[in-house]
C-alpha cells in the first residue's frame, strides 16, 4: 500500500507536496493570527471600556446629577452618545446606594441594586476592569467610581462590551483569514500543476525513476566504451569525462568543471561553436600517445548545448596495423624462402640432368653446412619459440636479397618470461632487423648480424650492419612517428623504430644506437 502511494506521477507529487506544505503554513499562520486577533480584541475591549469608564466618571454633568439626585432624561441621553461613540453595549451609572440612574433598558431605570462588600471595596477604590454577567449578560466591565469635588464617593459608572458580541467580531476577522487561505490553496494547487508540468517538459516526459533508470544505463554505457567521451557545455566547460577518457588522458574526475582547453589544447572548438558543425579526425599528441579526437555538437530541442570530443588511441591502431604487417612480412619471408628453395631444386634438378654430379654434391654441401649452421644458431642456443620463428623468417628474406644473414654463434637464449609476449618479440625486433636488411642492400657485400644473450637481469638484443649508417641529427630523430632515413618514402613509413620504442617502453626497456660510416649497431634490453 505504501509503495503504491509513493508510486505515483511526478505531478501528483508535486501538487500534493506544495498543497500539504501550504496547508501547515495555513493552520500554523492561522492559529497563531487567531490567537493574536481575540488578544488584541479582548485587550482593547478592557483598555477602552476602564478608558470610557474613567472619562464618564468625570464629566461635571454626570457629577451635578448625582450630587443634585435627579435622574434626569439628559443623563440618559449622554450616555446612550457615548455608547455610540465608543461603540460600547451598555453604559449604568448608579449612585453610592445602587440605585440605577442610566440603563440601555428603561425598566430597569430606578431599580436599586445593593453592592456587596466585595464590590465596593474593590470599587470605590478606584478604577477597575473585570468580567462580569451580573449587567446585561457575559462581558468585559470597565468600572470607575464617581467622585465628587471633596473626593466623596457618589456613585459608580459601568461601561461593558458583550462577549456575544466580541465573539462575532473575531468570527468576522478569522473569516477573512479563511478566504485568503482557501485562494492561497487554490493558487498553490495552480503553480504545483504548472511547475509538475514544467518538470516533466525540461525531463522530457520522463518520471525521476525513469530518470534514475536511464541515468544508470548511461552510467554504464559510458564505463564499458573503449573510446573516452568528453562532454562540453556552452561555456567550454567539462561536463562529464568517461573512465577511458580519464585513463587516455591520464587525468581524475578533478578536471570536472575545468575548461576543454587545459585537458585537450589545440583543437578546433570555436569552430565547432560557431558554425554547429563536426570536426573529425583531428589528431593530438599528449602523454606520449598519438590520439585521434573527433568534436560533435550537442543539441537539445534543437538549441546548441555544447560538444561531445571522442578519443582513440590512434598508438595502439598503429601498433596493431604494423603487427599485422609484420605477420604478413613473416608470411612474405616463408613465401620467398620457399620460392628460393625451389629454385635452387630445380637448378640441382638441371644439374643432374646434364650429369654435373660433382657440382650437385658441392651445392649440397653448401647448403647443408649453411642449413646446419643456422639450425645449430637458432634451434640448440635459442630455446624461444618465436624467437625461432622469427629469426627463421627473416633468414629467408635475406637469402632472397642476397644478403648474408649471420647468427651469432655466441647467442644464447631460455625461453623468455611471460609478461614479454609474441606480438612485441614481433614488433622489436621484426623491425631492427627489417632496418638492417634495408640498410646494406646497396652494400658491396651486405651482411646483417644477430645476436641474443640471457645473462644477468636483461635479455640482451644485438643487429649490426655494414651498411652506411646514420647522421647524428638522425639519430635523434628515428623514434619520431612518420620519420624515415630513406631518401624516398611514402606516409606510410617512418613508424619502425617509433614501434619499437612504444614496445620497449611497455616492457621497461631501452634501446642503443652506435652508428658510423661502417654500419649501424642496435642494442635492445628488456628486464626479465
Amino acid at each position: 500500500m505504501l509503495h503504491r502511494l509513493f508510486n505515483v506521477s511526478l505531478q501528483i507529487k508535486i501538487t500534493g507536496l506544495l498543497l500539504g506544505v501550504i496547508l501547515v503554513l495555513i493552520l500554523i499562520l492561522s492559529a497563531f493570527y487567531a490567537y493574536s486577533t481575540v488578544e488584541q480584541i479582548i485587550s482593547e475591549k478592557h483598555r477602552l471600556s476602564m478608558q470610557t469608564a474613567r472619562t464618564v466618571s468625570l464629566l461635571p454633568s454626570v457629577t451635578e446629577a448625582l450630587e443634585e439626585e435627579e435622574n434626569d432624561n439628559s443623563l440618559q441621553f449622554l450616555t446612550e452618545q457615548f455608547s455610540i461613540e465608543n461603540e460600547a453595549d451598555f453604559i449604568i451609572i448608579q449612585n453610592k446606594e445602587g440605585r440605577i440612574l442610566t440603563h440601555p433598558d428603561p425598566d430597569q431605570l430606578g431599580e436599586i441594586k445593593p453592592f456587596n462588600d466585595g464590590f465596593k471595596a474593590r470599587v470605590f477604590g478606584g478604577y477597575y476592569n473585570m468580567e462580569s454577567d451580573e449587567f446585561i449578560g457575559p462581558s468585559i466591565v470597565g468600572i470607575a467610581p464617581i467622585l465628587s469635588e471633596t473626593g466623596t464617593v457618589l456613585g459608580v459608572t459601568t461601561i461593558g462590551y458583550l462577549k456575544a458580541d466580541l465573539y462575532t467580531l473575531i468570527f468576522d476577522r478569522i473569516k477573512f483569514i479563511l478566504y485568503i487561505s482557501v485562494a492561497v490553496i487554490a493558487i498553490g494547487i495552480i503553480l504545483g500543476y504548472l511547475l509538475a508540468r514544467h518538470i516533466r517538459k525540461e525531463t522530457f516526459g520522463y518520471e525521476p525513476r525513469e530518470i534514475a533508470a536511464l541515468y544508470s544505463r548511461h552510467d554504464t554505457l559510458l564505463s564499458s566504451l573503449n573510446e573516452g567521451v568528453v562532454a562540453v557545455d556552452k561555456d567550454f566547460k567539462i561536463m562529464l569525462i568517461n573512465t577511458s577518457a580519464q585513463n587516455l588522458l591520464d587525468v581524475t574526475d578533478a578536471y570536472l568543471h575545468q575548461p576543454i582547453r587545459d585537458l585537450l589544447p589545440s583543437l578546433e572548438y570555436s569552430q565547432v561553436y560557431e558554425t554547429k558543425d563536426e570536426q573529425l579526425n583531428q589528431e593530438v599528441y599528449l602523454h606520449n600517445k598519438s590520439l585521434i579526437v573527433n568534436l560533435v555538437p550537442m543539441f537539445a530541442q534543437g538549441e546548441f548545448t555544447g560538444l561531445v570530443a571522442t578519443i582513440r588511441d590512434r598508438t595502439e591502431i598503429t601498433e596493431m596495423i604494423h603487427t599485422l604487417s609484420e605477420v604478413k612480412k613473416y608470411s612474405d619471408d616463408l613465401r620467398a624462402q620457399n620460392h628460393e628453395h625451389s629454385n635452387k631444386m630445380h637448378l640441382i634438378y638441371g644439374m643432374l640432368q646434364l650429369g654435373n654430379n660433382e657440382q650437385v654434391i658441392e651445392l649440397i654441401d653448401q647448403e647443408m653446412n649453411q642449413m646446419d649452421k643456422n639450425n645449430r644458431s637458432i634451434f640448440n642456443q635459442i630455446e624461444d619459440k618465436n624467437i625461432q620463428a622469427i629469426l627463421i623468417g627473416k633468414i629467408g628474406r635475406a637469402s632472397e636479397k642476397k644478403i648474408e644473414f649471420i647468427i651469432d654463434e655466441a647467442s644464447y637464449l631460455c625461453s623468455l618470461p611471460s609478461h614479454i609476449q609474441a606480438v612485441e618479440l614481433i614488433t622489436i625486433i621484426g623491425n631492427v632487423i627489417d632496418n638492417a636488411l634495408e640498410a646494406v642492400i646497396a652494400a658491396p657485400e651486405p651482411s646483417v648480424r644477430f645476436s641474443a644473450m640471457d645473462i644477468g637481469e636483461d635479455i640482451i638484443f644485438e643487429v649490426s650492419d655494414n651498411g652506411s649508417g646514420m647522421k647524428e641529427e638522425e639519430k635523434e630523430r628515428v623514434f619520431q612517428a612518420g620519420y624515415s632515413t630513406k631518401v624516398n618514402y611514402d606516409e606510410k613509413r617512418g613508424f619502425g623504430l617509433y614501434n619499437v620504442k612504444a614496445a620497449l617502453n611497455k616492457l621497461h626497456g631501452s634501446m642503443e644506437i652506435d652508428t658510423g660510416g661502417h654500419g649501424t649497431t642496435i642494442t635492445v634490453y628488456i628486464p626479465k
